[in-house]
């Protein structure tokens, strides 16, 4: 039986030295079949050859001459210059970038093609580094029978050596098996035909369906990239499930005493995600459940819910959050509602004296300490756990997988796993729930509770900053908080942006009596959580920050968020940034501060946010603007990226996928793994999280 394609060493095609495997390397080529899944950015007709006398400015011909002078021209930037004709004109070929070896290769008298755009320049027509072939022998006009492939590539690695390894690779191409199911809805024909097609397109083919990624070929591939990514979750899901989980039944009565600690009443959403949260601790298999919901929509009381009812089971609850603020706001909300129910709430975080971490890891190792709420310190080795039930994760994309693993890992000792809940306030578009969170169940809080504000947000521009900074200034006076958002920390000749230094310093001139903090990425954990610290304390009228603010506290009394630069922000980004305020009864407002002239996108971005708060919008629409491989970076899953499907263009597949991936499981699971393996290869290792 033929090896399989994925794993033929890419050195093992000719002209593959040790130098081109490591300009491969950068592209993430290892393999043959890496190089045959690395697909053209665009075609280009080569057959199109007119004479020198002909051609205009702006054609993107073939042209075929003799050279007739060659040298290097010294001015404002050296340059190689090469003129040739053919009789019926003459054109200027122009290098910027040239060694020894290519300049003594332009002799006179010598034939020249060259494809590239035509251009007027000093002396005429001109072509600057366009591909090129010197022969001592006349050369026939092109008469291919496919378009060219101009394929990303990386500095020391050209388009004429790539093509080489293409058409080395391709070589191998009927070494592809054929793993999809048959049936009448998969476009074009078989995978190599298709493989085939999308590097070598016939003259005739749609250039336009080609260039937009939507023509069959290019779909069919798309589909079992899709589709090993969709198995590769699945898979990760049956494996965590196979572990075993501990069954926390109870009668519900920690719960119900739970509820009457609350000053408020619960949202139909916020009931609705704990009794899905209560299904899935009531079974013998690992949760995994992903809380989504907007900023302040109350995903920490379904926290609270699920460490109730561990506890009452007889199991630990480890509560993590990314900063020690965070989770000290978490201690806080925890103790005011589990001490009233005979429940202690232990407190682990790096900065604990060592007297008090000593009493803590003892408490979690005896079993004494059923509720602890911390930090990275939590998944530290000397950490043990007697008997760990449920592991809740907030912001879990702070967190990297290994981190997170560790924690879970603790629960480990007695053969079954912890139940996980993590929770973010990034809301996942549904397109991308379908594909890259197979492994996961997902619970959303679609409804704000009773009393929150809508955050009236304006974008103006940078002419009138004047205006917004006495906005703030009547704010603080009037008793309120506000934040100001700077995009830098300091000034930069590089970059038009606002920094946070210089903005700090200019409103501290402008209202020394206001009481001004300073939060940047520069500063030390203890740095920034006191000057966090003294703001929710009220201790300081105005926080100047960068975006080291997205995921905060609460802090009530704020609301006036003010974001210089917003054109250079996404939209998810400044939705967090917005949801810090509005937290109170007082009415809220976002001014976002644009710099002239806004681009098309930035343009968008910012008519989202004025007319809508709702982040479940806003994230389909920042999955629109940015796409699923950027996204998908807050998954860290291994950060697996697309080398040909795009979750935006390809939403209409997303159905077929998941109907081949139930035929594969259920008939083919070999071909599975083999899908997963050629297009992921080891990159599932983090799927235990």
């Amino acid at each position: 039986m033929a090896t399989e394609v994925s794993e033929v060493a890419v050195t093992t095609l000719s002209g593959v030295g040790p130098q081109i495997e490591k300009h491969l390397q950068r592209l993430g080529i290892t393999t043959v079949s890496d190089i045959l899944f690395h697909l053209p950015l665009r075609y280009e007709n080569r057959n199109r050859h007119l004479s020198l006398g002909s051609v205009r400015a702006g054609d993107v011909v073939t042209i075929i001459g003799k050279i007739d002078l060659a040298q290097v021209v010294f001015g404002r930037r050296r340059s190689l210059v090469c003129r040739m004709s053919d009789g019926t004109g003459s054109l200027t070929i122009r290098l910027f970038h040239f060694n020894k070896r290519q300049q003594q290769g332009f002799e006179r008298g010598r034939w020249i093609s060259c494809y590239g755009e035509v251009r007027i320049g000093r002396s005429g027509k001109e072509m600057i580094h366009p591909e090129y072939k010197i022969s001592s022998q006349p050369i026939q006009p092109p008469a291919g029978e496919s378009l060219t492939a101009v394929y990303p590539t990386t500095q020391g690695l050209g388009q004429p050596g790539f093509r080489r390894l293409v058409k080395g690779a391709l070589s191998y191409v009927g070494q592809l098996s054929d793993l999809l199911p048959d049936g009448d809805d998969l476009p074009f024909g078989t995978l190599s035909e298709a493989v085939r097609f999308v590097h070598a397109p016939p003259l005739d083919a749609d250039l336009v369906a080609l260039t937009t990624g939507d023509h069959p070929a290019q779909q069919r591939l798309a589909i079992e990239e899709l589709l090993a990514h969709h198995l590769s979750f699945k898979k990760i899901r049956q494996r965590r499930e196979n572990r075993g989980a501990p069954s926390l039944s109870t009668q519900g009565t920690m719960l119900a005493a739970l509820r009457t600690e609350f000053d408020f009443s619960l949202t139909a959403a916020q009931e609705r995600v704990i009794n899905e949260v209560m299904e899935n601790l009531n079974s013998q298999k690992p949760t995994l459940r992903l809380v989504q919901g907007d900023v302040g929509s109350g995903k920490t009381v379904i926290a609270a819910a699920a460490a109730a009812q561990a506890v009452e089971s007889g199991y630990q609850v480890a509560i993590m959050a990314p900063t020690e603020l965070l989770a000290e706001q978490h201690l806080l909300a925890f103790r005011s509602w589990f001490r009233p129910l005979g429940i202690e709430v232990a407190w682990l975080t790096g900065r604990l004296p060592a007297s008090e971490r000593k009493g803590g890891i003892q408490g979690l190792s005896q079993g004494s300490v059923k509720l602890v709420v911390g930090t990275h310190a939590l998944f530290q080795q000397e950490v043990v756990f007697l008997n760990l039930g449920l592991v809740v994760v907030d912001e879990q994309h702070r967190f990297g997988v290994g981190q997170r693993l560790a924690l879970v890992a603790k629960g480990w000792s007695s053969g079954l796993s912890p139940h996980q809940l993590t929770m973010t306030a990034t809301p996942i578009p549904r397109t991308l729930a379908m594909t890259f969170y197979a492994d996961l169940d997902i619970s959303s809080i679609d409804e704000l509770p009773p009393g929150r504000q809508r955050v009236t947000t304006v974008a103006l521009p940078e002419s009138r900053r004047q205006e917004v900074v006495e906005r703030v200034r009547h704010a603080c006076r009037g008793g309120h908080q506000a934040y100001w958002v700077c995009p830098l920390i300091e000034e930069s000749e590089l970059l038009l942006a606002q920094s946070a230094t210089a903005t700090e310093a200019e409103i501290r001139q402008a209202f020394p009596e206001l009481k001004i903090g300073l939060v940047h990425g520069r500063m030390s954990s203890a740095e920034k959580e006191a000057a966090m610290r003294a703001f929710r304390l009220g201790e300081t009228n105005l926080l100047v920050a960068t975006t080291v603010i997205e995921v905060g506290v609460d802090v009530p009394n704020a609301s006036l968020m003010i974001i210089e630069n917003a054109e250079r922000l996404g939209l998810s980004q400044i939705h967090q940034l917005r949801g810090r305020v509005g937290r109170g009864t007082t009415k809220a407002s976002c001014v976002m501060i644009y710099r002239s002239p806004l681009g098309e996108q930035a343009r968008q971005r910012l008519d989202t946010l004025r007319s809508t708060t709702d982040g479940f919008v806003i994230a389909e629409k920042d999955l629109e603007q940015r796409g699923g491989g950027e996204l998908m970076g807050t998954r860290q899953t291994g950060h697996l990226r697309m080398r040909i499907a795009d979750l935006v263009r390809d939403q209409q597949l997303l159905s077929l996928v998941e109907k081949r991936g139930r035929v594969i499981m259920r008939d083919h699971p070999e071909w599975g793994n083999k899908l997963i393996h050629r297009w992921l290869g080891e990159k599932e290792q983090f799927g235990a999280v």
